[in-house]
């Protein structure tokens, strides 16, 4: 029989194009990476294996990993072996979704770098300490996003003209993005 168990996620790693770390978290008592050193050398040998391969699931070093690949970013999430891989699936297409919402759709190391807080912030609302919390990338930015003061409350008739640009320029591009 199979221990169930709700640590679902043993580490979540976003790595650039040429394999150096953006962002790593490493989690619950399955973890068999506990040094730094150790921790880059999974993540090189990972790097290694996925930077030239379509799939999105491999088995490295026992142990399941689901990767995506944006332009100049991997996101991983690594499971247990024995892990779900639909499981593990759910959470890296809530984490990513969350992100993409939350950078308006520029998914790139310039853009996560200088935005880091909010995908840290999506990432602890998605997994806390191995244990997934939400796989709904819709709540998630809506836990993380800051409510925007600036100009979407205030009328258009009675901003000035640079807040009256950036708003018809933001709705602008969200129409172009969803296609319509």
């Amino acid at each position: 029989m199979v221990n169930l168990s709700l640590y679902t996620t043993t580490a979540v790693i976003l790595l650039d194009s040429e394999g150096n770390r953006i962002l790593a978290k490493y989690y619950g008592p399955r973890n068999n990476y506990l040094t730094s050193k150790e921790q880059k050398q999974f993540e090189k040998g990972l790097f290694e294996k996925t930077k030239r391969a379509n799939g999105e699931i491999i088995l490295y070093d026992n142990h399941v990993v689901l990767y995506r690949n944006n332009i100049d970013v991997f996101f991983y999430v690594v499971g247990s072996a024995e892990e779900n891989e639909l499981l593990l699936n759910n959470i890296l297409s809530a984490f990513y979704d969350a992100v993409s919402n939350l950078l308006r759709h520029q998914v790139e190391k310039r853009t996560i770098i200088d935005n880091l807080d909010l995908v840290v912030l999506a990432l602890d609302e998605t997994i806390d300490d191995g244990i997934t919390l939400e796989t709904d990338s819709n709540v998630i930015v809506s836990r993380v996003s800051r409510p925007r003061t600036d100009t979407t409350d205030i009328p258009i008739t009675e901003q000035s003209l640079l807040q009256a640009y950036h708003t018809a320029r933001e709705k602008v591009a969200e129409r172009l993005l969803r296609g319509g």
